[in-house]
């Protein structure tokens, strides 16, 4: 399945609407990853971001639409919270083993692919908040995935910390041609590692390239007039500029005829 001129999809929903009782927790969304590339899904708190994966993953049936998997597909996933009882000794190779049976060397390989060597004997229950994110990370990568899914795995950490994970993550999708759907209530911090973002409020408020909807309407009424402001710093610099559909235009262009002209739909769709 191919959606438009992106990569040939992994994962795809389309037309998906979850209903739970009287409440409609998703209405009609599309979304796809494709091979290779980071779908960064961002929105506010009770936009229905962990549902939309759950239902990607299978562990929760749509009340409308369907959901599409490429045949055989293999997702290494990260979920959101993970409890783990202090009182149980388990150490990281432990906890990287429980269900799995990774062959020689691909332990410590996961490990050192994530920033985390001097980790493998260490109990679970004291690792700091990035530690334990890196730990998860290397779990996943054992099941040599074709698509990871992150439910705000950059939760819990600092600034510094969220960024040095998203470059990470990016690493990876670099090394192993995998594709990544993130998810994640802020474009400040996932905007550089991104190559799409869905913008997500229970329906899909807009989709596109990273700078095209951090200056969408639909954007800015949902996370304030100023939402873009920040963001600047994370923009790459070249010898020219994009308009907000992501098309290059002449550098002397002025910014406010730039904004003004392009067209959402290409860059940054809306979505009802």
């Amino acid at each position: 399945m191919t959606d438009g001129g992106s990569p040939p999809s992994l994962v795809a929903a389309r037309a998906v609407t979850v209903r739970i009782g009287p409440h409609e927790l998703l209405s009609r969304v599309d979304v796809a990853v494709g091979r290779g590339e980071i779908v960064s899904l961002i929105g506010p708190n009770g936009a229905g971001k962990t549902t939309l994966l759950r239902a990607l993953l299978g562990v929760l049936e749509p009340t409308e639409g369907a959901i599409w998997r490429a045949q055989g597909l293999v997702v290494g996933y990260v979920p959101q919270r993970f409890h783990l009882d202090p009182v149980l000794p388990l150490t990281v190779e432990r906890f990287l083993t429980v269900r799995l049976a990774p062959p020689r060397g691909a332990l410590d390989a996961a490990l050192a692919e994530v920033g985390a060597a001097q980790l493998r004997r260490a109990p679970m229950h004291e690792l700091s908040g990035g530690e334990f994110q890196r730990a998860l990370l290397a779990r996943a990568l054992l099941r040599r995935p074709d698509l990871l899914m992150l439910d705000e795995p950059g939760q819990g950490l600092d600034f510094s910390g969220q960024l040095e994970l998203y470059r990470l993550i990016e690493q990876i999708r670099d090394r192993h041609g995998c594709g990544v759907l993130l998810v994640s209530h802020d474009l400040h911090i996932v905007m550089a590692a991104t190559d799409r973002v869905v913008c997500l409020n229970r329906h899909v408020c807009c989709s596109g390239l990273p700078e095209a909807v951090s200056r969408h309407p639909e954007y800015m009424a949902l996370f304030g007039p100023g939402a873009a402001a920040g963001l600047a710093v994370y923009a790459h610099a070249h010898d020219h500029a994009h308009d907000l559909a992501g098309e290059v235009v002449p550098q002397d262009t002025p910014a406010a005829t730039v904004a003004e002209d392009a067209p959402p739909a290409e860059g940054a769709r809306h979505a009802g």
